[in-house]
């Protein structure tokens, strides 16, 4: 990954910080992301909006799987706790 500088004035440095804040990023991502928006021609994706992308995957492959268990079905401790399951 490369590196670059960017000098901009106090108060954008300043405003800039609060902007990573409020998004709990840092200001070095926050550009990351904006020039990726950028070179890609469309906004770049958020942490959020991929753990939300990933956890409605799991969702997904968990629905596709049917029930796991019925009232007179119990799962047994190696099913319960099967991670592969899930991948």
């Amino acid at each position: 990954m490369k590196s670059i500088t960017v000098s901009v004035d106090e108060e954008t440095y300043r405003l800039s910080r609060i902007k990573a804040a409020e998004a709990g990023t840092s200001v070095s991502a926050l550009v990351r992301s904006l020039l990726l928006e950028l070179v890609q021609g469309g906004p770049a994706e958020s942490r959020f909006d991929r753990l939300h992308r990933r956890q409605q995957q799991l969702f997904n492959a968990i629905d596709a799987k049917g029930p796991i268990t019925t009232p007179t079905k119990r799962l047994t401790r190696d099913e319960l706790h099967d991670r592969d399951a899930l991948r």
